[in-house]
């Protein structure tokens, strides 16, 4: 007999994933080249040569029972040691290779913070607008998802609305900053003022309130910033991170949980991830990448042209009369569309081949997502094409 809870979720499958699937389908009918698809976060730059040097060195003179053999459960010393000093280095923090699990990327680093700090039937606090995947992620886990309306004006925490929601069942708070929709960076007074709530709750609660803090668009913040690391406010923090985006590896599946130093039974939070690795049929990511990311911990790809992208589309989005914050970081632009159904406007945007991301499966109804991890030239050209939608059907030039 299968499973009936899987068989009922063919029936919503994930809104983007099925944009960028007919994408794909327009692109072989009219050239890929002419389809303006701003709908998956795919990173649009290679990854580092000295990336693909490393692994090119490894495969030819490395060890082969090293590079191909199993990755010890809780990681390759190695790796762990590289992050987690690259980590003090960058943040001020004190974590040594005890502190850093390796994990299939940052879903796989979500999978296991969840589970470490939570039981079946608790409740995790998020913030719309959210990444669409957290609900399977958490109803995996036995969770109950609660999420706190927006702060439109700027996309930071409406901390009214966040401390309504706090109640003796919640176990973790999660936040993903930079953000996927909205590019919004959180800033130090935000984190400041969240982890001052968390201590407030834990202590009015009598149990711990676990902060699992979603970073993978860390290295991605605009006008030279930085974002805040926010472990170094609030001492029940689990950092999960994947260099899918500042390496451009998301195929390659690597991330991590860091665990702060600070936080409650820190010492056994990782071993307990290696059992919770058995339970889920996880194991650490391949040997060769991690000691591949462990050789380039320090660099980036080149990330810069998604600063480039925003500012022409944010400019063009200004222009042509939409509401739209300024992004601070990611590969996303979250404006209002120009009518209150969403999805009617992103259905209407396809005509011209425009593929726009409708908002309500992040938890804010009346906007849309645009992905513009993408060829400049490919953004400048969109340009056009968004100025014809948007002046035949809602009249604005």
């Amino acid at each position: 007999m299968i499973n009936e809870e899987y068989k009922a979720m063919l029936g919503g499958k994930s809104v983007i994933r099925e944009l960028s699937e007919y994408a794909t389908a327009r692109g072989k009918q009219i050239g890929y080249e002419n389809v303006f698809d701003f709908s998956l976060g795919n990173p649009s730059v290679p990854a580092p040569q000295a990336f693909t040097a490393t692994m090119e060195d490894l495969y030819a003179h490395g060890d082969p029972i090293a590079i191909h053999g199993y990755s010890p459960s809780l990681g390759i010393p190695e790796f762990k040691e590289a992050v987690a000093a690259n980590l003090n280095r960058r943040f001020g923090m004190d974590y040594t290779a005890d502190h850093i699990f390796p994990t299939t990327g940052a879903a796989g680093a979500l999978a296991h913070a969840f589970r470490a700090v939570t039981e079946p039937g608790d409740e995790i606090v998020t913030f719309a607008p959210y990444f669409p995947e957290y609900g399977p992620y958490t109803a995996g886990a036995g969770l109950k998802l609660t999420v706190v309306p927006a702060d439109t004006t700027a996309w930071q925490i409406d901390f009214d609305a966040f401390e309504r929601a706090l109640n003796p069942k919640v176990t973790a708070v999660l936040i993903n900053t930079p953000n996927n929709p909205s590019g919004a960076v959180y800033s130090e007074a935000t984190l400041r003022r969240l982890a001052e709530v968390l201590e407030a709750k834990q202590r009015e609660f009598g149990h711990d309130i676990f902060l699992i803090s979603d970073e993978p668009y860390r290295e991605i913040v605009f006008d030279g910033g930085t974002q805040p690391y926010p472990s170094a406010y609030y001492g029940n923090t689990l950092s999960c991170y994947s260099w899918s985006k500042s390496l451009s590896l998301p195929g390659e599946r690597i991330g991590y949980v860091a665990v702060n130093p600070r936080a409650h039974d820190a010492g056994i939070l990782v071993p307990m991830m290696g059992q919770i690795s058995r339970g889920t049929g996880h194991n650490c990511p391949p040997s060769s990448i991690q000691l591949g990311v462990a050789r380039v911990i320090d660099q980036t790809s080149d990330l810069s042209v998604y600063e480039t992208n925003m500012n022409l589309l944010y400019d063009a989005l200004v222009r042509l009369g939409f509401e739209v914050v300024r992004p601070g970081g990611t590969f996303y632009i979250f404006p209002k569309a120009l009518e209150a159904d969403a999805t009617a406007f992103c259905l209407k945007a396809k005509e011209y081949d425009l593929i726009l991301v409708p908002s309500e499966s992040f938890g804010v109804p009346g906007y849309f997502r645009m992905a513009y991890c993408i060829d400049t030239e490919k953004v400048e050209r969109a340009i056009p094409a968004l100025e014809r939608f948007v002046a035949e059907e809602y009249g604005r030039r």
